[in-house]
């Protein structure tokens, strides 16, 4: 089949900016938007058929953002019903290989652009796209026998059909609930999203969904064996170094391999010392908020700042790339949920602050004496407002400030290192300070484009006991 532009595993990673793009659909000023894939009987399934149920694309004003729903339909003899979550994020990957087309995220959370360019060579149809889905999944997976592909572009239907989307995804997690990472002998990894961030590998427990939200142990598994050569694999757990920071011997050496050593280690359930990468998918980011000694939670599609007074995109830019940055963390709200959620930083116990919208969508999964206990944008819309409402409600957070403080004039430094003559380090002015607290006890202080002048530094050696 002849397409307008090419469709190659090339353009994942290509990047579409606001001027480039002809269109886009999703993304942060969209609230309804969804994908999702379903195994279905053979008769209910039209081989090859695409279906667009409102505007196509030339119908759409340039430079504008729309709502939009992919439904995927698929039926075959060996096609189970477990593979639906496999397929779906499958989505991603087949998108990012159309030449012009941008995707990003999955579920309910995606974000699509279209170039100009991409547009003006004919790429002015969604039954394009839906060819290219067609036929990628055919050829990676044999045993799709039939496949359909609706769009939905339609705001009012996209709207009628998203809960039906959201009780897919829900239905699919709460299967992945009752494992614990203790229960099986090997977790599973991803490099879908390598494209975009290279030394970011994603390590999928039963404990710990991807953090697109999308891809949880079972879909992992179920990806592994049907394509064995795909963008998922089995990581051997090896010796467990630390059940409550989530260090297995297995993680450091895949992490370390498969990052050709850009990530030396990662521990599953911390924010602090080695936290897991992120690409830029993540559904939420964890943060630590230094001031009140604790953690506050934001989901993509919260409009304005969180209670440190930073965007969604700010944090994200802290968190994505497959960098690990202490006190940044890219989650799945799914992980929310999770019997090891944050376990080596206190877990709900440190949680100060959410969302409303998250705090009620997950809110059976808060134990009860801290439901009342924890912030949302109601509560505390700053550091100040957030101080006063923990200490009000007693949050447990609070018997961590009473804990006594060393004089801000000394420093502790590693023993075996000498203290360096006192000087003054001329760095630009814009001080912009990021205080961690690792799990251990104590700050890392990290000061980017400070200014620093003090009178006195006093750096002791810590004495052998």
């Amino acid at each position: 089949m002849e397409f307008p532009v090419e469709i190659s595993e090339i353009h994942e990673g290509e990047r579409i900016r606001k001027p480039e793009m002809r269109l886009e659909f999703g993304g942060l000023n969209v609230d309804k938007k969804f994908e999702v894939a379903l195994v279905q009987p053979p008769g209910q399934v039209e081989d090859g058929k695409i279906t667009i149920v409102g505007p196509d694309l030339p119908q759409l004003e340039e430079g504008r953002s729309y709502r939009l729903g992919i439904l995927i339909e698929v039926a075959g003899e060996k096609v189970e019903k477990d593979l639906e979550g496999v397929l779906e994020r499958r989505t991603h990957y087949f998108l990012n290989y159309i030449e012009g087309v941008m995707h990003l995220n999955q579920r309910s959370d995606i974000w699509i652009r279209i170039s100009k360019k991409a547009y003006a060579k004919g790429l002015n149809s969604l039954n394009w796209i839906g060819r290219a889905l067609i036929m990628l999944f055919k050829k990676t997976f044999p045993i799709i026998e039939k496949i359909q592909v609706t769009f939905f572009t339609d705001p009012e239907k996209v709207e009628e059909f998203y809960p039906k989307a959201l009780d897919t995804y829900a239905a699919r997690d709460a299967k992945a609930r009752g494992m614990m990472e203790e229960d099986v002998d090997e977790f599973y990894g991803c490099l879908m999203c390598q494209s975009f961030a290279p030394s970011h590998v994603c390590i999928i427990t039963p404990n710990r969904m991807g953090g697109c939200g999308s891809i949880s142990w079972f879909d992992a598994r179920a990806a592994y064996r049907i394509d064995p050569k795909g963008p998922n694999f089995p990581v051997p757990k090896g010796q467990c170094l630390d059940p409550v920071k989530g260090a297995y011997e297995g993680v450091t050496k895949t992490v370390n391999e498969r990052s050709l050593g850009a990530i030396q280690d990662v521990w599953l359930h911390t924010l602090f010392h080695h936290p897991h990468t992120s690409c830029g998918c993540f559904e939420a980011i964890a943060f630590y908020i230094p001031e009140v000694d604790g953690i506050g939670v934001v989901h993509r599609e919260f409009k304005g700042s969180a209670v440190n007074g930073l965007s969604f995109s700010t944090l994200a830019g802290h968190t994505s790339g497959g960098v690990q940055n202490e006190g940044f963390l890219g989650i799945a709200i799914e992980y929310l949920r999770s019997k090891k959620f944050l376990k080596a930083d206190g877990g709900w116990e440190r949680v100060v602050w959410l969302p409303s919208q998250i705090k009620e969508r997950i809110l059976d999964a808060i134990p009860e004496d801290l439901r009342s206990r924890i912030a949302t944008e109601k509560e505390a819309g700053n550091i100040e407002e957030l101080k006063v409402f923990l200490q009000k409600v007693d949050h447990p957070v609070v018997q961590r400030w009473k804990a006594p403080e060393k004089p801000a004039a000394e420093v502790e430094v590693e023993a075996g290192l000498e203290a360096a003559p006192m000087e003054t380090v001329p760095l630009p002015s814009e001080a912009y300070l990021t205080a961690v607290s690792p799990t251990g006890g104590g700050f890392r202080i990290i000061l980017k484009n400070a200014k620093i002048i003090a009178e006195k530094v006093i750096i002791k050696r810590e004495e052998k006991k």
